[in-house]
């Protein structure tokens, strides 16, 4: 197949108009088969790759079932998702464990492919729970995290923790080498971040949110995470749990390379207002609000797709890095940057065709239209 015509986001993080081959599934330096893909005045971008999301189209990964694996990967998909590493809840112990004993055996469907899981939880503080289940947090436990990565077969990307709480500084220094270390849903000072820094942590989940704000005498997570050049943060940029100067500030402070656009999305998203469940509990969404009856925000209604083109058309941020930080930038998080993530021969012939205004025209995965 040749893709021509099209402006391509290259390597280098900018347009470059030229033609690209695509051999076997994946792009090649030459050649091609008979097909000729008419690109002309398109945006050609890699699949974008979520690594932090919950659900769709009333599908979650906590429901822990091939159908809704199913339905999940389809919907990324079609949206220009092309790479997904769905995230968990603070769930009990023996649904956690049913939940990634499905993600290890699931087989692909010509979907998104399922490259990871994301561990938003057990191991949080109560303080900071957000929209997760109080009754089933849980102090940082290797032998259940290596449990639970056993039966997902190794899916297990990102591990989330508290680390205020007691025992997470030996978590991190027993698994860092095995997963990533996310600080997540706490109320740690800079210090205690700096220090969880120090032993391994390199992810922040959600900045801003579930955490301590930046305060001027007081820069929690958020200032220790701008200290470390090796920390990268994730950004939920749906117009609801971010204001867009905070989004402009944040990416002026980490600078476009550290950053990552995650959707958060729940459930919901893709389906009407209504009345919808995450984590077992009822959440009440609103346009692209999601919130649970006590009105804390749960989860987005958003895909990363939209999140995308509110960086761009909203925020003010520049296509090349939103791209970055949708595709790049998660996938050398999770360590799938080998095979996608970027247009570069060799690499899994996932990409997206966007009109000038940043609307879906088709979806390739593997080489094949979807």
């Amino acid at each position: 197949m040749l893709i021509k015509g099209a402006k391509v986001y290259t390597a280098e993080h900018r347009f470059e108009t030229k033609d690209v081959a695509v051999t076997g599934g994946r792009f090649t330096a030459q050649g091609g088969d008979e097909r000729v893909v008419n690109a002309d005045g398109l945006y050609m971008i890699p699949g974008l790759v979520d690594m932090h999301f919950h659900g769709c189209m009333g599908a979650d990964m906590c429901d822990g079932t091939e159908e809704a694996l199913d339905v999940i990967t389809k919907y990324e998909a079609s949206i220009g998702v092309t790479s997904v590493c769905p995230a968990t809840m603070t769930i009990a112990k023996d649904e956690l464990l049913k939940v990634m004993q499905n993600a290890g055996a699931y087989t692909y469907k010509r979907g998104a492919h399922l490259v990871g899981i994301n561990m938003e939880g057990p191991f949080i503080s109560a303080a900071k729970k957000g929209a997760q289940a109080a009754e089933n947090i849980l102090r940082c436990d290797v032998e259940l995290f290596r449990q639970l990565q056993s039966a997902a077969k190794g899916l297990i990307k990102l591990v989330d923790i508290a680390p205020e709480e007691p025992g997470a500084l030996d978590f991190i220094d027993q698994v860092k080498g095995e997963v990533v270390v996310s600080i997540a849903h706490t109320m740690a000072d800079y210090e205690a971040a700096k220090t969880a820094i120090a032993h391994g942590a390199s992810h922040v989940t959600h900045l801003y949110n579930a955490m301590p704000p930046l305060n001027h005498r007081n820069p929690g997570v958020i200032g220790a995470a701008r200290d470390a050049e090796n920390v990268h943060p994730e950004l939920i940029c749906d117009g609801v749990h971010i204001h867009p100067s905070v989004i402009r500030a944040t990416f002026a402070m980490f600078g476009a390379k550290r950053m990552i656009l995650i959707s958060d999305s729940m459930r919901a998203t893709g389906l009407e207002d209504g009345e919808y469940t995450l984590g077992g509990q009822p959440v009440t969404v609103r346009g692209n609000r999601a919130t649970l009856h006590d009105g804390t925000i749960a989860g987005s209604a958003t895909n990363l797709m939209d999140c995308v083109r509110f960086c761009v058309k909203t925020v003010g941020l520049p296509l090349e890095d939103a791209i970055m930080c949708a595709t790049e930038n998660p996938a050398r998080e999770i360590g799938i940057y080998g095979e996608v993530g970027s247009i570069e021969t060799g690499k899994k012939a996932d990409f997206v065709l966007l009109d000038k205004d940043l609307n879906l025209v088709s979806v390739y995965i593997d080489g094949e239209e979807i």
